[in-house]
């Protein structure tokens, strides 16, 4: 199992933008340092607290600062750029960072005219001739080209025949997976949707495999989750869920408040019909945030697997650094302690089958 990194960001509104773009930064070199295969950024143009207005530029600052780590949108927003843009951008990316590069999307995107536009461009050469039947965007450079100048040819990536593409899914029995499955796109289970639902994504990624005559592999799921891994559990219990300067619960408060403000509040639902009110913020740190010792994050991953079955990656999912110290050495105990131990345990189980 890899081990991944996935943040939106989220920061308080009172912190300086300048300082938490470096810290973000900071833990991505991190990451890096630490072999984590990836590393998600989210994306978001008009929100104080999630600050990343542009996931690209924000990882072409890491390029020349990591040297293994892929470089991740999470997600690039799709309904806000001219698939054009994104389409040159990401290939461009992808040469700059000599395939160290994933194009990240978010589900519900998978049947939107975009990304039809972006693979077309990748996969096509001039004069394009995109018109795609009840697809706004038209595109063609037939009355501008001079082929023999350059002009009118756009650009294809560095990885062949194209980035692996992810989406992020945040529903139960999210329908977007199905369309995932039958496009060769690989699922993200975010990480504040409970765990007994996790598995209606794979069944829905092995429907969608299924109808493209397709068989689903299990390293093309990636599920992320909110994990405070430290030296002993009463630090962890403090830091990852109690204390009220938690970063924890900081950022479960804010998801709370937006997915009720969005009328989502069923991503943390138990059951379909569950009374919203239930959904309190200790209900959702109850159930979202895994927290520990170094053994008892083992047995919880370990015990997660057990529940939804097989999958590639777990994606550990970035905080703010309300102290730096711990955050740092969370992400160094999941990467030198949990990981080797959460693999060894499924290596053992593995053999015993």
């Amino acid at each position: 199992m890899r081990l991944g990194y996935f943040t939106m960001p989220v920061h308080p509104m009172h912190r300086d933008w300048a300082e938490t773009l470096k810290e973000d930064r900071e833990a991505i070199i991190l990451a890096d340092k630490l072999g984590f295969y990836d590393a998600f950024m989210g994306e978001h143009l008009t929100d104080a607290c999630e600050t990343i207005t542009n996931s690209m530029m924000f990882h072409a600052t890491l390029i020349p600062a990591t040297t293994r780590i892929k470089l991740a949108t999470g997600t690039s927003n799709l309904s806000h750029m001219h698939p054009v843009l994104i389409a040159v951008q990401a290939a461009m990316f992808d040469h700059l960072a000599e395939g160290r590069f994933i194009l990240g999307v978010s589900p519900g995107a998978l049947i939107a005219e975009a990304i039809d536009v972006i693979l077309a461009i990748w996969e096509r050469g001039p004069p394009y001739d995109i018109d795609f039947p009840d697809n706004r965007y038209k595109v063609s450079t037939a009355r501008t080209m001079t082929l023999d100048l350059g002009v009118g040819i756009m650009a294809k990536p560095y990885q062949k025949p194209r980035p692996e593409i992810v989406g992020t899914v945040v529903a139960p029995f999210s329908p977007g997976v199905v369309h995932m499955g039958k496009r060769d796109f690989h699922p993200l289970s975010a990480n504040f949707l409970l765990s007994k639902h996790l598995k209606s994504h794979w069944q829905n990624y092995c429907k969608g495999k299924a109808e493209a005559g397709a068989e689903a592999n299990v390293a093309d799921w990636r599920v992320a989750r909110a994990i405070c891994v430290l030296d002993d559990d009463k630090a962890a219990a403090r830091y990852g869920r109690y204390d009220e300067k938690s970063p924890y619960r900081f950022y479960y408060e804010q998801m709370r408040a937006k997915m009720q403000r969005g009328n989502r509040l069923y991503v943390f639902k138990s059951y379909k019909q569950q009374p919203d009110e239930e959904i309190t913020h200790d209900y959702v740190m109850d159930r979202c945030v895994i927290h520990g010792s170094v053994n008892k994050v083992v047995d919880q991953i370990l015990a997660l697997r057990e529940e939804i079955g097989d999958f590639g990656e777990l994606v550990y999912a970035g905080m703010d650094w309300v102290e730096p110290a711990l955050n740092k050495r969370s992400m160094q105990l999941m990467a030198e302690e949990v990981m080797p131990r959460v693999n060894a345990a499924i290596g053992k189980s593995a053999a015993a089958a």
